[in-house]
């Protein structure tokens, strides 16, 4: 809880009495590698904070895996569609590690952002953190070359390949496995 704590507390300041309420409120898990947080049909309930471990994020289209986005220890997870419009996922959120979460439901989140506005700015910078690093890693699938797409995640995520299988992140980078294999001996 204190790994949870200290990452809200870094993005804006947190009252004793809100501490007190997101202590009461969140709940922590230590859960397997390959357990999904959630699946398509289900309504994204909770917010996560990964405190250890790795997740993905991906969605399946015409029978192939198609893997949005990865998230280490120290990250905010939520399928944001689902979640904010509490309608069916459309991704499956799996940890590929064994993880400690925690985790906020939806409605106790709400409860907190009217009982303790001063939570609403850590909700904003939250949001605009991670629309910032959406809209990076779709600008990068657009606009750059295969080789540039490595070179960027092999420079935000050093140890992506020690973590993660290969076709994973061949998905999460838009080409096939081969070609990520090819550019990988090509150094």
């Amino acid at each position: 809880m204190s790994a949870f704590l200290a990452a809200i507390q870094a993005l804006h300041p947190v009252s004793p009495a809100l501490a007190a309420a997101l202590a009461a409120a969140v709940r922590t898990e230590d859960l397997p590698a390959r357990h999904r947080l959630l699946q398509p049909g289900q309504v994204a309930r909770r917010v996560y904070f990964l405190e250890t471990g790795l997740v993905r994020g991906y969605a399946l289209h015409e029978g192939r895996e198609l893997s949005s986005w990865f998230m280490r220890g120290g990250d905010f997870v939520i399928s944001v569609v689902s979640f904010l419009t509490q309608q069916p996922a459309t991704e499956y959120l799996e940890l590929l590690e064994p993880s400690r979460v925690h985790s906020l439901d939806h409605e106790r989140l709400h409860a907190l952002y009217r009982a303790f506005p001063e939570f609403n700015a850590t909700g904003r910078l939250l949001t605009e953190k991670y629309y910032v690093q959406s809209e990076q890693r779709a600008y990068a699938l657009r606009a750059y070359p295969a080789r540039e797409r490595l070179a960027e995640l092999l420079r935000t995520f050093p140890d992506v390949f020690q973590r993660v299988a290969v076709q994973h992140i061949a998905a999460h980078l838009g080409m096939a496995p081969e070609t990520l294999s090819r550019l990988r001996s090509r150094g």
